[in-house]
Formats: structure tokens, sequence, C-alpha cells
């Protein structure tokens, strides 16, 4: 870090201004894992949280996580691939135990908006195994489903459990201890791309930085409206429920499964995970609200609805203990977008859509790669950052 003398009237810059090689907006869990990422290399990184650390506004909180190869598109399982092998580096560096393998299921409903011959497909074209269940096998393995006639159902052995929360205040301590520099309850008002990098302003101040990584979520459109810019982005809260089986022991990690149910809604759950407790949640539940709008209230309407699908399919589930909520900031395909914003090359943009925690220590890679070398060696050509210039 230097300090340089600061161009421009601008209000929050100081005669005097920091400079970094990068500057990270957001210390999710993606632009944690950039922070850490960087700073392991050896360049100067500065990272900025508007709320605490570890905050609940967002998505990186909570517990347990999904980590899986089986997608039904070739690109993100690709992309899974590299992730197994960064969280793999993560523990090793770290020491600590965050994925714990439990296997997974994909439910497909036929005739419905899902095939899981897309996820045979693209899993034979990867070369990982997996099986193919009738509701009849899966019964056999799981007594604990009930799964009616009509459904597809892939298993994968490598899908596993990652702890959220954990990961992130792994990644922050790396960060720090490797020489980034984290400023917590620190909102950035503005950053202004120029020929000597980019200004990024804070309330408490303002640094320059070569690049600058945007992994602001819901947020990201605060930043990019002054340049002209804009990522269409929908915005939810989305809840969780932990459940309570009268026999705990049935859905132990050793003999019960991550499972994901793909119909028109679409449940995903875990086994017990440091509590005699079964975790669900609808993915995309519609429950929309701006950031600034969240009631953090759990909706009984979508309470009721979990409840009735666990109990029919997972008859054992056992009463809803609690629910806990999270926000989503979905893009207009559900795509991720990684990647510097068109017009502006020194901003990279990161968005995960609602499901990229699982690939969190690879995200963090390749935005370090983009920040510093200007590519990466996995394709992420279709996640570029096209922004839509408003009317």
């Amino acid at each position: 870090m230097t300090t340089v003398a600061a161009p421009g009237p601008a209000s929050s810059v100081t005669a005097m201004t920091q400079s970094f090689d990068v500057a990270v907006v957001g210390l999710g869990a993606l632009g944690s894992a950039a922070a850490y990422q960087l700073a392991r290399r050896g360049v100067t990184v500065v990272a900025f949280e508007q709320f605490e650390l570890g905050h609940v506004r967002g998505a990186s909180h909570d517990t347990s996580r999904i980590l899986r190869t089986s997608y039904g598109e070739t690109r993100y399982v690709r992309l899974a691939q590299s992730a197994y092998r960064d969280w793999a580096d993560l523990e090793r560096v770290s020491g600590e135990r965050l994925v714990t393998t439990t296997g997974g299921l994909i439910f497909a409903p036929t005739g419905g908006p899902y095939s899981a011959g897309a996820f045979a497909s693209s899993l034979t074209e990867t070369g990982l195994p997996y099986d193919e269940l009738t509701p009849a096998d899966v019964h056999s393995r799981w007594p604990q489903f009930r799964v009616p006639d009509g459904v597809e159902t892939i298993w994968t052995s490598d899908t596993a459990i990652v702890h959220a929360a954990r990961t992130v205040a792994v990644l922050q301590l790396r960060a720090r201890v490797a020489g980034a520099e984290l400023r917590p309850d620190t909102p950035v008002t503005a950053v202004r791309p120029g020929a000597g990098g980019v200004l990024v302003e804070t309330a408490a101040g303002a640094v320059r930085a070569r690049k600058v990584i945007l992994a602001t979520d819901a947020w990201t459109n605060e930043l990019l409206a002054p340049l002209g810019a804009e990522i269409p982005l929908v915005t939810m809260q989305e809840q969780v429920t932990y459940f309570k089986p009268a026999d705990p022991a049935a859905y132990d990690p050793a003999r019960f499964p991550v499972w994901v149910w793909l119909d028109t809604n679409c449940y995903y759950g875990f086994p017990t995970y440091g509590e005699p407790t079964i975790k669900a949640a609808r993915d995309v539940s519609n429950n929309y609200m701006a950031p600034a709008e969240r009631t953090f209230e759990p909706s009984a309407e979508l309470l009721g609805e979990l409840t009735g699908f666990m109990h029919a399919t997972i008859p054992g589930s056992g009463p809803a203990l609690r629910t806990v909520t999270c926000q989503y900031a979905l893009t207009a395909d559900r795509e991720f977008v990684l990647g510097p914003l068109a017009g502006y090359p020194d901003l990279i943009v990161a968005l995960g859509a609602g499901h990229a925690f699982k690939f969190t220590p690879a995200i963090g890679r390749i935005l370090a790669d983009l920040a510093l070398d200007g590519a990466t060696s996995d394709d992420i050509s279709a996640f570029s950052a096209e922004p839509k210039t408003p009317a």
C-alpha cells in the first residue's frame, strides 16, 4: 500500500489518498474469497464491508450449503470440479475441515421443467460417476424418503455439505494473515474509474486501486447506476427451516444424503449437521423485497408450503423448529456474472445468482486471476458482465 496525492476536488478525497493494487467491495463469501486469494499472492488488498463482518443481511451466514458436481449444464459441472480442488486447498492451508461428504440425490419428476437426463449427460461428458435410480431404488437405500412413481433420480457420491459462516470467517482470517486490510462497517458510496485506476469513495475517506472487485450482490446497481450501467437483478427474501425428526439418528450424514427436488417449485435439504435437526427450503420463493425493505420475518405461507412438502416426501421429518431468512439477488437467467464491466475494464463484477456458495474458493481464485492477469484458466465465457443501459 502506498500513499499518493489525490487528484480532483471530490469531497470524500483527502489531500493524500492510500493506494492499493486491488480493492474488494463486499465481504460475503465471494468477496472474502477474492480478498484471500489476492493477499496470498502478495499484492496489496483493501476490502470494504458496509456492515459488520459475519452479518445476516445477505446470503453468506447460517450453517450448511450444498457442494455438488451434479448440474444439468456442463459449464457448471466443470467449474464445480475446480471448486472441489480449491476447497481442498483451503482446508489444507487453514487446517479447518469445511467439507463433509454425504452423497446427494437429484429428484426430477417426469414431465416437469427439469430433466434428469440433462444431469446424466453433463456428468457423462465430464467423466464423473453417477447412478440413475428408480423410486424403488431410492426407498430401498433410503427408506426415509417417500418418492412417488414418475420421479427420475440421479445419485452422485461426491455431494457434500460446506459450512457457510465458518467458511467466510476462515477466508477473512486467512486474508488478514496474508496481509489484506479488511474494513468492516465502511459503506462504499461511489467507484470512479479513471486513467489512473479506480477511486473508491467511502464516508471514512477514499482509496485508489488499480482494479476493483464488486462482490456487492443486491447492492451492485447502486454503485453501477452513476456510471450509466445496470445489471438486471431481482431481489427476494428467502428462508430455510430446521425440522426436528423424532429419530435424528436416521438422518445422520452417514445414513441420509443431501437432496434437491427439481420441479415447478424446487426444494432442497440436508441430513443432520451439528445438531439433531434437518434443514430444508424452497429455492426461489419469489418473496420479492429490496434490501431496504427486508422484514427478516419468515413467511407463514411459505413455511406451510414447505412443511406440507416435507411431510409428504420425508414423513419422519417432524415439526418445524425454527426458520432463518436470507437474501437472493438473481440475474435474469440465473447465470453467474464474473468479469469486467463492459466499458470499465478496471471494475470486475461478481454475482452468484443465489447458487454460488459451493463455488466460493474457485470464484475467489478466478476473481484474483482477472484482477491480476486479466484472464483465468477456468472457462467463464458464459458469465460476462454485459450491462444494460437504463432508458
